[in-house]
């Protein structure tokens, strides 16, 4: 059985702070995946979770509102079943991961479909952070 408490998506995890948004697009440190552009940051912040996210679906791609709610919720979901990829690894380097992650498909893609994207959008992420971290070595 697993604990509720691991599979849990809460506020700790939604990135607020105007200033690691801001940092996060001054590096410029990002990956390109269909459907994603993910922008990232691995440090030494000062948050409770793992890694922290914002997600964005553009309205220039999707006019209706309701829409972009479908897709945020989705991913949100999507994200929230493969965490686990992620925080394993971060916890391993004690360090703390921001992500900017903006959807660009012009459809709504199916959930199967997001949930294998985003696993290798994660093994992706951790591949390079480990690729810089040994290039700063």
């Amino acid at each position: 059985m697993v604990n509720k408490n691991e599979e849990s998506f809460g506020k700790k995890y939604k990135c607020c702070s105007k200033k690691l948004i801001n940092l996060l697009f001054e590096k410029k440190q990002h990956i390109k995946a269909f459907p994603f552009i993910v922008y990232h940051l691995k440090d030494d912040f000062s948050f409770k979770a793992p890694f922290q996210i914002v997600l964005s679906v553009p309205k220039k791609i999707h006019k209706k509102a309701h829409d972009r709610n479908r897709i945020k919720r989705v991913l949100r979901e999507v994200i929230r079943k493969n965490k686990g990829i992620l925080e394993s690894e971060l916890l391993k380097s004690e360090k703390k991961l921001v992500l900017f992650l903006i959807y660009t498909a012009r459809e709504e893609l199916k959930y199967v479909i997001l949930n294998d994207k985003i696993k290798s959008l994660f093994t992706l992420i951790i591949n390079e952070n480990t690729v810089h971290e040994s290039n700063q070595n």
